[in-house]
């Protein structure tokens, strides 16, 4: 428990040294926020897990997929996540719910705060850059097609 409360310590340092709004749930070592993005708010889960050693980043998308469609965004969540290089867009197919997730491990390591600003740097980024084609492509604003081309 005292790595995971120190690695949790680091994540909470590493926000106030940005100057950034969190909720802290500490007794679950669980830090929520949120992010305006270019275009769709964004709100983030970053989870301490002591048990695996591991620290994880959520960020849902802030709909669901219309039955109608979750088999396209099946296809799309596919074409995404195949193009990153880190973390992975997670799909509920029964619920049309798509979440962006990211882990690192800490067992037997020590963390810095450079492992929390790579963390939420990138998350944001990769959501903030498919939010939109998401939701662009289930209110059936592009075809598949474009979300395929647009990459």
């Amino acid at each position: 428990m005292a790595n995971a409360k120190q690695v949790y310590n680091t994540l909470i340092s590493m926000l106030d040294n940005r100057g950034w709004h969190y909720d802290r749930h500490d007794d679950d070592l669980v830090i929520t926020f949120g992010v305006n993005g270019d275009d769709i708010a964004m709100s983030f889960v970053i989870i301490i897990d002591e048990k695996r050693s591991l620290v994880s980043v959520y960020s849902r998308m802030p709909f669901d997929v219309p039955e109608e469609k979750r088999m396209e965004a099946a296809v799309a969540v596919c074409v995404a996540t195949y193009g990153l290089v880190d973390g992975n867009f997670d799909y509920d197919l029964n619920k049309g719910r798509i979440t962006f997730r990211q882990t690192a491990s800490f067992r037997e390591s020590e963390i810095g705060e450079g492992l929390f600003s790579y963390l939420i740097d990138w998350a944001c980024s990769v959501v903030d850059r498919y939010n939109d084609k998401f939701l662009a492509l289930i209110t059936g604003v592009i075809s598949l097609e474009d979300f395929i081309a647009q990459g």
